[in-house]
């Protein structure tokens, strides 16, 4: 018995090869956004990969924290190379993901039947930021600590459960060793058992529905996903092999020294890019506004505008197209407006 007739007739592999043979891309103008939401999925594979190796060396608790960041960096073979590509991955996987997100919010994909595709993909933003939050305090050197702690007094001032999950998560008065063994937690066990099954959910959701064409494609033109789109993107994941191997070899991650709680903050403080704006809108606005607290006012705006653009699919009745793309360019224009004016005010007090 040969192997494929081993595999199908256990596992059904006929039936799989001829659902991806009937499976069809649309094909028109925009359908290289297409290709974002497996970039997404690269640099996630690549995060798990990574980090797996990672935790091998890795110890959480302070000292041993930060020495083992180091040991890995400096005395285990390729592990500079390692921490690098985990690094890069972790911000490249956001990076498409938002504009993963952009590309379906300006194509409508989110109308019916897929508004779950819409929400789960949300959510798989949201964790994939809590991964970036945590695993950014793992390393235990002074940036990452003064860094989180400002994080963490920033979530303390938002509304409804903000300051209870600041506290969980701080684990005290401060940011100490507690903290850094409940990131590692959250980090290594907690987001991931959150994360694979929403994924799962998405990526099932993704093959039920298909990919959508934008309301202004009227000529309905498709290409078959197995093996032309497939090959297609395989080629984009090779590219995106290619970008993470020159970033991390040509700029490796660096490990400042260690974490001092009694030393003063870095010169230029600040989150990370994807927290940026939050960071810069704080800082514009007063500390009190009339009777309400300047932070609690900036978090409150923030989350109202995430639940409004998280509701898209129910206030978007397809009659207000205009509007909706008026919305989500003046999120665009904020969000980078405020990221970019965040870092121009750090880089003048650098």
């Amino acid at each position: 018995m040969s192997v494929h007739a081993w595999l199908d007739d256990r596992i059904g592999l006929a039936d799989f090869l001829s659902f991806l043979r009937k499976k069809e891309v649309p094909d028109h103008s925009h359908a290289v956004w297409y290709f974002l939401g497996g970039m997404t999925l690269f640099f996630f594979m690549m995060q798990v990969l990574t980090g797996l190796l990672l935790i091998v060396y890795y110890q959480p608790g302070s000292d041993a924290s930060y020495g083992s960041v180091q040991r890995i960096t400096s005395q285990i073979e390729f592990g500079w190379l390692i921490r690098s590509v985990h690094s890069w991955s972790a911000n490249l996987m956001l990076l498409s993901a938002f504009f993963h997100m952009f590309s379906v919010f300006f194509m409508k994909a989110y109308r019916a039947p897929r508004e779950l595709t819409w929400w789960s993909g949300m959510g798989l933003l949201g964790l994939g930021m809590g991964f970036g939050f945590s695993g950014y305090l793992l390393p235990w050197d002074q940036l990452a600590y003064f860094a989180t702690k400002i994080g963490l007094d920033v979530m303390e001032k938002s509304p409804l459960i903000g300051k209870e999950l600041a506290t969980m998560l701080r684990g005290g008065a401060d940011v100490g060793v507690i903290t850094l063994q409940r990131f590692y937690a959250l980090h290594a066990a907690v987001l991931p058992v959150l994360f694979m099954p929403l994924l799962l959910l998405h990526l099932w959701l993704v093959q039920k529905h298909g990919n959508a064409a934008p309301p202004s494609v009227t000529e309905k033109k498709s290409v078959p996903f197995f093996p032309t789109f497939l090959y297609k993107d395989l080629m984009v994941w090779f590219l995106c092999l290619n970008l993470l191997a020159l970033l991390a070899s040509l700029w490796p991650w660096d490990l400042g020294p260690q974490a001092d709680k009694l030393a003063s903050a870095p010169d230029g403080i600040h989150p990370e890019w994807y927290f940026m704006s939050q960071f810069q809108l704080l800082k514009l606005i007063p500390g009190k506004v009339g009777p309400v607290d300047g932070e609690l006012l900036g978090m409150g705006l923030f989350g109202a505008g995430g639940v409004l653009w998280a509701l898209v699919p129910l206030w978007d009745r397809g009659s207000r197209g205009r509007l909706v793309n008026l919305v989500g360019l003046g999120a665009v224009i904020v969000l980078i407006v405020l990221t970019i004016w965040g870092y121009a005010g750090v880089a003048g007090k650098g």
